[in-house]
């Protein structure tokens, strides 16, 4: 199809825009945030089933640090050639393929008694996983126009919000209230919980996504058209590249060091956030997972609000500076109070309305750089060199906890990369990614 020219949008035009945008984001984005909270949830159900785990096991806090890092290390290797597949044979298979061999991988976790397995298992289900996240994102980029994109990147990663807020409580009640049910651990519990459901949302996936505009039969031919101008139209002015052209790009390997930096802050929330809750609270599992589940709550209300707020101005570098900067106070605080609840509380509220509302934000830069094949190998590079945060974060605090009894040292650091991802964005971002989505 050809694209044709698009003059700035009248009012008229711009309701029949978003009432399809509306169309489309109701048949794709509920399936997609379930299956996101299910893979974030995979990620992070490591953090709740942590002290079971180790008192059953007898693993140190390097040993689980080391764990829950090989799942990144895995996800890392397997990254770009998932993401540059899912560019060649349509998201509809490679998602449904991703989510069903995580899920089996997932729930093997109940076998494993030694730290050698720990490892190997968690590798694997990195591997498994890769190339899910990016590969999402950069599907989103094929359905809905930049102008939109704020919001719906939002709403994708709501669900990893949903995660923390919905899947610590649960994740409480069945490590305390399964433990030794048909002679399983409460930890064991836990990794059945996450990984069959993800069997059968892979089924899912395969029956109900469409890989393009043009095979939804459940949008007219008029509707296909919008949707295909609008994004072509944003598109013009950036073409189409290789993955080597993409990574030449100006702006390119900046915005991978910043996601490398929010990526620390995201981990040092994720993993041990319920650490941090667990040592001033000396609570029980349940109790330890409500209060974790309130960062994520902060988290899901601030990717919202400001999720339309970026979408509004087009300021995109702006939004993820100020929310990196709200996150590095945040941690700096937890570092002050970890010994008192009620201020630790509210530092952690911070932080996920920061780190956890900044990383969907930041989502919508690389799209101002790179389209095609490049936007689907790219944004998953950026992703893979992201997540070697995932593997620095949890190592690096555990270390600092075994060495100095006290996570404080490593929560200063976590919020001074913060600062300077926030630094980078506000000085350093080149002219195409500081242009406003909202220009036409």
């Amino acid at each position: 199809m050809t694209a044709v020219a698009i003059n700035p949008l009248s009012g008229e035009d711009a309701a029949t825009e978003a009432s399809v945008v509306r169309k489309a984001a109701w048949r794709l984005m509920p399936l997609i945030m379930v299956c996101y909270m299910f893979a974030f949830f995979d990620r992070i159900n490591i953090s709740f089933a942590k002290f079971q785990l180790q008192s059953d096991l007898g693993f140190s806090n390097v040993a689980y640090g080391l764990g829950a890092s090989m799942f990144v290390v895995g996800y890392v290797i397997f990254e770009v050639p998932s993401n540059l597949l899912l560019y060649k044979i349509g998201a509809r298979r490679c998602i449904c393929r991703i989510m069903i061999s995580w899920g089996i991988a997932t729930a093997l976790m109940v076998f494993i008694k030694h730290d050698w397995q720990f490892y190997g298992l968690r590798f694997i289900i990195g591997a498994m996983e890769a190339g899910f996240a990016p590969g999402i994102l950069y599907y989103l980029t094929l359905w809905f126009p930049a102008s939109f994109r704020g919001r719906v990147t939002s709403f994708m990663f709501v669900a990893s919000a949903f995660s923390g807020i919905f899947g610590a409580p649960v994740a409480g009640l069945i490590l305390g209230g399964l433990n030794g049910v048909a002679g399983l651990a409460g930890w064991q519990w836990l990794f059945l919980a996450g990984g069959l459901p993800c069997i059968l949302l892979g089924a899912i996936v395969f029956l109900r996504l469409d890989d393009r505009i043009e095979d939804a039969r459940w949008l007219s031919r008029a509707e296909k058209d919008l949707l295909s101008s609008k994004i072509a139209h944003h598109n013009k002015d950036i073409g189409d590249h290789s993955l080597l052209s993409a990574i030449k790009q100006p702006g390119f390997l900046l915005i991978a060091l910043v996601y490398f930096l929010l990526q620390v802050g995201s981990y040092g929330l994720n993993f041990w956030g319920p650490d941090l809750i667990k040592t001033a609270t000396g609570g029980t599992a349940a109790s330890v997972g409500f209060l974790t589940s309130v960062p994520y709550v902060c988290g899901a209300i601030s990717m919202i609000v400001i999720g339309r707020l970026s979408d509004a101005s087009g300021e995109r570098p702006k939004f993820v500076a100020g929310l990196a900067i709200a996150a590095a106070v945040g941690f700096f605080a937890a570092g002050l109070f970890d010994k008192q609840i009620v201020p630790l509380m509210i530092a952690l509220a911070l932080v996920g309305a920061g780190i956890v509302a900044s990383i969907p934000t930041f989502w919508t830069l690389p799209a101002k750089l790179v389209t095609g094949v490049g936007a689907a190998g790219g944004i998953a590079l950026i992703n893979t060199l992201g997540q070697f945060g995932g593997i620095v974060s949890p190592v690096a605090v555990g270390w600092v906890k075994d060495l100095t009894g006290s996570t404080t040292p490593a929560l200063y650091g976590i919020g001074t990369l913060c600062l300077v991802a926030a630094a980078l964005l506000l000085f350093a971002a080149p002219a195409s990614l500081r242009r406003s989505d909202r220009e036409a």
